[in-house]
């Protein structure tokens, strides 16, 4: 009888751990892009307050953006956000120009995807629109990040609306696809030829135009510390913000002039806890 309890219980047993081990599932680096677990998302506006809020968050919940399909097409301020973002152990894949956005987050330059130069906006968004279109069936999240010499006093507007014309454009031809806005970067001087001014004016129309339904990732609000750093009413990158010799960016150095505005690496990690925060709002 003993015999027959105990052979009862190792074949129990036996079965228990292969029921276990079937169910486990492989930790692979982005999940495969199987936009496992997307839901209808947070709308809102993800600044300052939005580093604290991922630092809080739960590592299986951060797990969770590494399955949704996403694409961020930027320039060189986007390289600071995205080494930050691998510093703090979410790597973005390389995407190059006819890639398919189907391994989780994914990253490029515009200069690589379409050959555009910064200083015009125009171009980048028609390329966008042209990448996030081709993968239609996989995308789930478009990040469109401007640089600081796509805006200025004489263009906002017009760019404002062709932006606006952008992402109604991807939303209607694209079901569920979420737009994650980002405020325009802000370089250190705050010289109207440089154009804070008009950057802060984009910010503003983004958070007014779609914070009710979509998500904005304030990066003017991280990167002038929420307008600590400002002088007559417009903000700029703060020193401690910025790349400098005590804290240098990997990918772009020190700046050399004030009309430029590339994070420190320091800086680069703290702040693009705000953007993987706001990648998590986009699909919660």
């Amino acid at each position: 009888m003993n015999t027959v309890k105990f052979t009862y219980f190792l074949l129990f047993g036996i079965f228990i751990l292969a029921c276990n081990k079937s169910t486990e599932v492989p930790d692979d680096h982005n999940n495969n892009g199987n936009n496992a677990s997307f839901g209808s998302g947070v709308p809102g506006v993800a600044g300052t307050a939005g580093v604290k809020a991922w630092d809080d968050l739960d590592t299986n919940e951060k797990s969770r953006i590494k399955g949704w399909n996403t694409l961020f097409l930027h320039q060189s301020v986007g390289q600071d956000l995205e080494e930050g973002c691998k510093n703090n152990g979410f790597s973005w894949e390389y995407y190059g120009n006819g890639d398919k956005i189907n391994k989780g987050l994914m990253g490029g330059i515009f200069v690589d995807v379409g050959g555009i130069a910064n200083g015009d906006p125009y171009e980048k968004m028609r390329v966008f629109t042209e990448q996030i279109l081709k993968s239609k069936d996989e995308v789930k999240i478009g990040v469109f990040k401007f640089g600081y010499a796509d805006i200025d006093d004489g263009n906002y507007q017009k760019v404002q609306d062709a932006y606006k014309v952008m992402v109604d454009d991807l939303k209607s031809q694209i079901v569920g696809f979420k737009m994650l806005h980002v405020t325009p970067p802000l370089v250190y001087s705050v010289e109207t030829f440089d154009g804070n001014a008009a950057r802060m004016k984009v910010g503003q129309w983004m958070k007014t135009t779609f914070a009710t339904k979509d998500v904005i990732f304030d990066l003017q609000a991280l990167e002038s510390n929420d307008g600590s750093c400002q002088v007559n009413g417009i903000w700029r990158l703060c020193l401690e913000n910025r790349n400098s010799d005590s804290d240098p960016s990997d990918v772009n150095g020190i700046d050399m002039s004030d009309s430029q505005g590339h994070l420190g690496k320091k800086a680069g990690q703290r702040i693009s806890k705000a953007l993987l925060m706001s990648i998590y709002y986009c699909g919660k």
